[in-house]
């Protein structure tokens, strides 16, 4: 599937969350898979958990985020002295 297909997956509703990005429209925010995977959990675990999850929904939220941080531009600081 392309990336473009499983990011469809990932929809946001401003009732559900406050308006995170959520897996097709149900109460399972991106960010709470990514927290598990995080954690250790496999994508089996995820599965058997959540019966109505797939494989691409799961793949959708590491997409999701690859294309997240794939925007991040960390600028440095620069400090300069009061002398």
């Amino acid at each position: 599937m392309d990336e473009q297909k499983l990011l469809d997956r990932i929809t946001v509703n401003p009732n559900i969350f406050g308006g995170k990005p959520i897996i097709r429209g149900r109460r399972l925010a991106v960010e709470h898979v990514l927290g598990m995977l995080a954690a250790g959990d496999t994508p089996e675990l995820l599965l058997q958990g959540y019966p109505w999850l797939e494989k691409e929904d799961i793949q959708a939220c590491l997409v999701y985020a690859r294309r997240m941080v794939g925007h991040e531009r960390i600028e440095p600081l620069k400090i300069e002295s009061a002398a």
